[in-house]
């Protein structure tokens, strides 16, 4: 959403319609970006080889950009995914299509062949954006030399709803729980290389605070019905600790991002495991402290200098606890922080947007 918002301002500042079609896997759901420049195509592997579906769409096209899921241009989601980025990329090559890689993660890439073909694509695109300084780096020692944006998380730009005033009442505190890490992730066997016990520590912060009046909203924010990814659904473990704490509130299951993010934006205060939950309580000024398990989360909030992050994969859940209440108890501060960063990601993000206006005017 955000990305067809960004190339509709674009669009208009140039004076040029714009046809957008997106493809993505196919889900359930309804679609949620719509308008009459948009056109749905759903994506499996199916359309992914055949010559007659994603390579004839590059064909067509003028420009392509790929965001890669954010984080997924990586092998720590296993080889399944990062193949289905890397087929995506090189059909494009092979149309000879302008490719934007959109602000990402990148890597890391712990394969020597991964780390190859992640270069080649690279050098091959027409725009390279990170959304973070780890991501650049890590693309530099991989030996990539052509010019790299750095730039923020487009996700910022999201719209969302203003909440209406509360006047009292209890302070709400938003926790998005990570199916994928209750669950020891996608294999059970904890290769994310956590310290603590993640369970044990969502459930620790469930009861501080309830014990400290505060009312407890559980938000998912990846949703996954049904399918071999369910294993990674955040609402079925958001129920299962609804029933188990009694006054706990359970968001509903989201239809759009945005309604995702003006849901956050009601809360007090924040803290969770999916990374685009933390940037929207973040991006919405709400005090947050983003749970990490990979380097993707103080990569992005670090390079826009908010440094409230916690690593579940190098601190003991005492600690994290500890660093939890301190930032709930100084959330005033952690909001101006937010405020402060929020304008230096908006800042990077705008190099983004003018390389992206650039290559747009030269294929007029």
């Amino acid at each position: 959403m955000s990305d067809v918002a960004i190339l509709r301002d674009i669009a208009r500042t140039i004076n040029r319609a714009i046809k957008i079609t997106v493809m993505d896997w196919k889900d359930p759901r309804p679609p949620y970006v719509r308008g009459s420049d948009i056109r749905i195509v759903d994506l499996d592997g199916k359309t992914m080889l055949n010559p007659f579906g994603y390579f004839a769409q590059a064909l067509r096209s003028d420009m392509v950009i790929d965001i890669g899921g954010g984080d997924s241009f990586a092998d720590i989601y296993g080889g399944r995914r990062l193949r289905r980025m890397f087929i995506l990329k090189y059909l494009t090559h092979l149309a000879g299509t302008p490719l934007v890689m959109a602000p990402q993660t990148i890597g890391p890439f712990t394969k020597p062949v991964s780390r190859f073909l992640a270069r080649l694509s690279m050098r091959l695109c027409a725009v390279v954006a990170t959304r973070d300084t780890l991501s650049t780096a890590a693309a530099r020692e991989m030996g990539v030399t052509r010019p790299i944006i750095e730039a923020s998380d487009v996700a910022l730009r999201l719209q969302f709803d203003q909440p209406s005033p509360r006047a009292g009442g209890p302070v709400r505190v938003g926790l998005n729980v990570s199916g994928l890490l209750m669950g020891g992730g996608y294999t059970g066997h904890n290769e994310f290389a956590l310290k603590s016990d993640y369970p044990v520590l969502v459930r620790d912060i469930i009861r501080f605070f309830q014990g400290r009046g505060c009312e407890v909203h559980l938000v998912p924010h990846v949703i996954v019905a049904t399918g071999a990814m369910v294993g990674e659904d955040d609402m079925r473990a958001s129920m299962m600790l609804a029933a188990e704490f009694p006054g706990t509130v359970l968001a509903p299951s989201f239809k759009t991002p945005s309604e995702a993010k003006s849901y956050i934006a009601s809360m007090d205060f924040f803290l969770g495991a999916r990374m685009h939950a933390c940037v929207a309580a973040f991006s919405t000024g709400v005090p947050v402290v983003p749970m990490a398990y990979s380097r993707k989360f103080v990569g992005l909030f670090g390079s826009i200098g908010y440094d409230r992050t916690v690593d579940c994969t190098a601190e003991t859940a005492a600690a994290i606890l500890s660093k939890v209440t301190k930032a709930f108890d100084d959330r005033s501060t952690l909001a101006t922080e937010a405020t402060m960063a929020l304008q230096r990601g908006t800042a990077k993000l705008a190099a983004y947007e003018d390389a992206l206006k650039k290559l747009m005017i030269s294929l007029r």
